[in-house]
């Protein structure tokens, strides 16, 4: 038997458990919101996926599609993908909508999916800048629908010009937007240099980021990826004052293509042991963990 027919049964069979008995045992440990995950991520099967879940100990998980094309640069799987997934354990797992929005049916597949349920837009990561007509127009669908967008901020790549998404937010002030990516995380640096996109240096508060966070209620963060890692590790003393000084606005994201779901291998465990070890308080890791995105994404009474 090979790694990969060895690594499917073991998660056919944690499939299983985690949509039966262990479904209880997951309920009694402090339940973990994580915001971003995807299908078909590096070509890991669904099993996989929710064998990885389980392990990390999310209880519930939001997908996130890629658009027609590109896969997210990750081979990600789209609308088709996620929500059968969702609708088959529903009680584990919500979707988001997505679609590329310069595309002339963009606004009818996201809004399709929307329809079938659906409680976001994203992850928005196509090159376009953050202020464009297309993505303006994706703007509009999340008022009509009253669903977030989640957005990928890279710099000249994906939503370019962070500088001027304050814009965007003080003319869309009924939509909640989730911050996520490399530039999204390095601008909590009042002196980043924008090139830069895993910056190592001691942080100086007051940056994009930080202040978008602190000026506008509509203005999320998703601690997600190596880049929301990053951010932690870099300069540990202003995370723990970051965490604090936005502990309403910040929510447990992994965005790992691993098939572990502990340890060093993957990144999103990383991320949850610097968010235990780095928050001020019990309560404050709650709220990150769990309590906001239950709230800003209107989930069920049990996720």
């Amino acid at each position: 038997m090979n790694r990969r027919e060895f690594l499917t049964r073991t998660s056919a069979a944690a499939v299983a458990s985690f949509c039966g008995c262990a479904h209880q045992e997951l309920q009694t440990a402090d339940p973990i919101i994580d915001i971003h995950q995807h299908t078909n991520y590096a070509g890991r099967t669904d099993a996989e996926l929710i064998a990885h879940q389980h392990t990390m100990g999310a209880t519930h998980t939001v997908l996130l599609p890629a658009g027609l094309f590109f896969g997210l640069d990750a081979g990600c799987g789209g609308n088709s993908t996620v929500a059968p997934l969702a609708r088959r354990f529903p009680r584990q797992f919500s979707f988001f909508a997505n679609a590329i929005p310069y595309l002339n049916d963009a606004e009818r597949e996201i809004k399709k999916y929307l329809k079938r349920g659906a409680i976001g837009i994203g992850e928005q990561k196509f090159q376009v800048d953050c202020d464009s007509a297309p993505m303006q127009r994706v703007f509009d669908i999340a008022a009509e629908f009253h669903v977030p967008v989640l957005m990928h901020f890279q710099h000249d790549k994906y939503n370019t010009h962070i500088e001027r998404f304050h814009k965007v937010l003080e003319k869309h002030p009924r939509v909640n937007f989730i911050g996520h990516a490399q530039t999204w995380w390095a601008n909590i640096d009042k002196n980043h240099q924008q090139p830069i996109l895993y910056p190592t240096t001691p942080v100086t508060p007051g940056g994009i980021t930080d202040r978008l966070l602190s000026d506008y209620p509509n203005m999320f963060g998703d601690t997600s990826a190596g880049s929301g890692l990053n951010s932690f590790t870099r300069d540990e003393a202003h995370a723990r004052d970051f965490l604090a000084r936005h502990q309403d606005k910040l929510m447990f994201g992994s965005d790992c293509d691993d098939t572990v779901g502990e340890g060093t291998k993957c990144q999103g465990a990383q991320i949850l042991a610097a968010i235990r070890r780095l928050a001020p308080s019990k309560a404050v890791e709650r709220k990150i963990l769990h309590g906001n995105a239950k709230r800003l994404l209107r989930l069920p009474s049990f996720a």
